[in-house]
């Protein structure tokens, strides 16, 4: 009969890691956007990021490996690589974007999207609808409506932008504020779409922040007398009260437990042996 294995010291002193985690009984999903709207926004931004000319540019130069570059060190160079080399410094495109004023307006990728949304500094944001797995950008939708950014998702969004801007993939783009320094690229394109961006609905906000615009004095903030702001104080503009009082328009799922994990802080005690 085998006896049991004594356990070493490392092996009895390791907890186990005990890492708690819920599922949201709200579900978050994106305003259904009609085939027309689509099609017009997926044209309005196209030809907007073709008439700015914006696209990155890569230029692939030929590098030879360190052994016959040693080799060849002495010898003249070849004129292939020498025709290549006066054709780099003839072309005055490097890479890049081609239009870096018009880069510094836009926010491309979930990141930069994300990101510039907690900053609030955009105006318009859009969502590629073929984004998987799909909590990838399910948490645009609370950024934007806490915001009072517009917001939707297109279908075929990356197919249709990626193209003009030199990209494998587009899955989200947003239009940041302009500074008054700089001249204002894309909007016109940004004034079209908004009216057709369908108005996104979160279950747990109700009457949604309203639109903050740089610049403008928020509500607690004191002035001092030279027109300096001394402390800034956010407040929630709260809902009236017949909007308090409705039931909230939403469904609850049932909670569900995966797995129950016990305590390994818990310290059992040990019967001395006879």
């Amino acid at each position: 009969m085998a006896t049991p294995r004594k356990l070493a010291k490392k092996e009895a002193k390791k907890q186990t890691p005990v890492k708690t985690s819920f599922t949201s009984p709200f579900t978050q999903q994106w305003s259904p956007l009609p085939q027309e709207d689509m099609h017009f926004i997926l044209k309005t931004v196209t030809d907007k990021l073709i008439s700015a000319g914006l696209e990155k540019k890569e230029v692939k130069v030929f590098r030879p490996w360190r052994k016959k570059k040693e080799q060849k060190a002495a010898a003249a160079p070849e004129p292939d690589l020498q025709a290549s080399q006066d054709a780099q410094e003839q072309d005055p495109v490097r890479n890049g974007w081609t239009n870096a004023v018009a880069r510094r307006q836009l926010a491309i990728g979930i990141n930069e999207v994300t990101k510039a949304l907690e900053r609030n500094q955009l105006k318009l944001a859009l969502v590629c609808k073929s984004v998987k797995p799909t909590h990838m950008t399910s948490h645009l939708i609370t950024l934007s409506v806490t915001r009072g950014v517009p917001a939707c998702q297109v279908p075929r969004l990356s197919q249709s932008v990626s193209e003009p801007l030199g990209l494998k993939s587009v899955l989200a783009l947003g239009f940041r504020q302009c500074p008054p320094t700089e001249d204002e690229v894309f909007t016109d394109a940004v004034d079209a779409i908004r009216p057709r961006v369908p108005p996104l609905h979160v279950a747990w906000l109700q009457g949604a922040a309203a639109e903050v615009k740089p610049g403008n004095v928020v509500e607690g903030e004191e002035k001092e007398e030279g027109g300096e702001t001394r402390g800034q104080k956010r407040k929630v503009e709260s809902g009236s009260d017949e909007v308090s009082k409705s039931p909230l328009p939403c469904t609850l799922q049932p909670l569900k437990v995966k797995r129950i994990v016990a305590n390994p802080a818990k310290k059992r005690k040990v019967k001395p042996k006879k």
